[in-house]
């Protein structure tokens, strides 16, 4: 079993697409070990996208994720983090496949309803950055 890191964003809870997302989630085979949900500030949002400090959506990015409230979870199942990833689709919903999150919820490129960890390094730092190993079963 491995666990990736999951958020539905702001865009996606805000129009109360919270249980259609975990719907999908649930079809494709994933455990949800861990879930909550939040109100990032904005210095956790800046905290959490670190990685992203130079690039130039850097500032909206950070806005965007501390506007409201976001659902934070742990997946998990065999292939966690390609199959998170593929439930997704494309980072830009005009460019995802149908069926995917992104294409049927997703607004546009920067409101985009999901993110997922990029791999298994980034899953370990980003499930620690929400959830104790207590709040994991």
């Amino acid at each position: 079993m491995e666990r990736t890191f999951a958020i539905i964003k702001p865009d996606a809870v805000e129009r109360n697409m919270t249980g259609k997302v975990l719907a999908k989630i649930e079809a494709a085979g994933f455990k949800i070990a861990g879930m909550k949900k939040i109100q990032l500030s904005k210095a956790q949002a800046e905290g959490f996208y670190y990685v992203h400090k130079e690039r130039p959506f850097f500032n909206d990015l950070c806005a965007f994720m501390s506007r409201s409230p976001v659902v934070v979870m742990v997946l998990e199942r065999e292939n966690a983090v390609a199959k998170w990833r593929e439930v997704m689709g494309a980072t830009n919903p005009a460019n995802a496949e149908a069926g995917t999150i992104r294409k049927d919820f997703g607004l546009s490129i920067e409101e985009n309803s999901a993110h997922g960890s990029d791999s298994a390094e980034s899953a370990a730092f980003e499930i620690s950055y929400f959830f104790s190993q207590l709040e994991l079963v």
